[in-house]
């Protein structure tokens, strides 16, 4: 069997942990990720992985946070009026907010800060910062034709 190459269809089961061991993401409960070799749809580590990799073949791929969601940044920490806030939603420390960007598709932001007049809130990757492992196993390879 041939290794996926650009542009190829590939399905993967992959199980990602953090350096702790705990586990903050699988494919295994909800089917295989499909993607398409070189279109940058993953991490980039992650599919050099899977372009060695022959169908049924498994291996683990350590990535550290540089070459994944890269370092935490104290830049990405903003202050925000709290007034801003809809009057629905209470900020709590911790608490995942979705931020629709202007032209941009929407973001995760953790509530990282809360006072009477403002809110931080971290607009980092909630993996920046981590060192990465993926267990991945190369269920199915669909040549481009």
């Amino acid at each position: 069997m041939a290794h996926p190459r650009p542009g190829d269809t590939v399905r993967v089961h992959y199980t990602g942990r953090l350096q702790d061991g705990r586990v903050f993401d699988s494919s295994r409960q909800r089917g295989p990720l499909e993607l398409t070799v070189g279109e940058g749809q993953v991490i980039p580590m992650f599919e050099e992985a899977l372009t060695a990799m022959e169908p049924g073949e498994e291996r683990t791929v350590a990535i550290p946070a540089d070459q994944a969601f890269g370092p935490r940044r104290a830049d990405l920490f903003v202050s925000v009026d709290r007034a801003q806030f809809p009057e629905h939603i209470e900020p709590a420390v911790g608490q995942e907010l979705q931020v629709k960007r202007e032209g941009g598709p929407t973001a995760i932001v953790t509530v990282a800060e809360v006072s009477d007049e403002q809110v931080t809130i971290d607009t980092n990757h909630p993996l920046a910062g981590e060192d990465l492992t993926f267990d991945l196993e190369l269920v199915e390879v669909r040549s481009r034709g």
